[in-house]
């Protein structure tokens, strides 16, 4: 299993915690498309989603939060 360092996950985002919470949603889009059997050595989403990540090939945009009017 490949380690992922903070530095190195925070290239491309703003922050670690950012950038955790973008692989975690990019490995949900991944866990929907179908995949022919479970082979012996494919990686976990989670790890291709960081993998991705830190190569630059994920592109996201933060959208604010709504607050509820009163």
């Amino acid at each position: 299993m490949r380690v992922f360092t903070p530095t190195e996950v925070t290239v491309h985002a703003t922050n670690k915690y950012l950038s955790v919470l973008v692989a975690a949603k990019y490995s949900r889009v991944l866990n929907e498309f179908p995949r022919m059997g479970t082979k012996a050595g494919e990686k976990k989403l989670t790890t291709r989603a960081l993998e991705e990540l830190t190569e630059g090939r994920i592109e996201y945009r933060v959208v604010p939060r709504r607050r509820p009017t009163e």
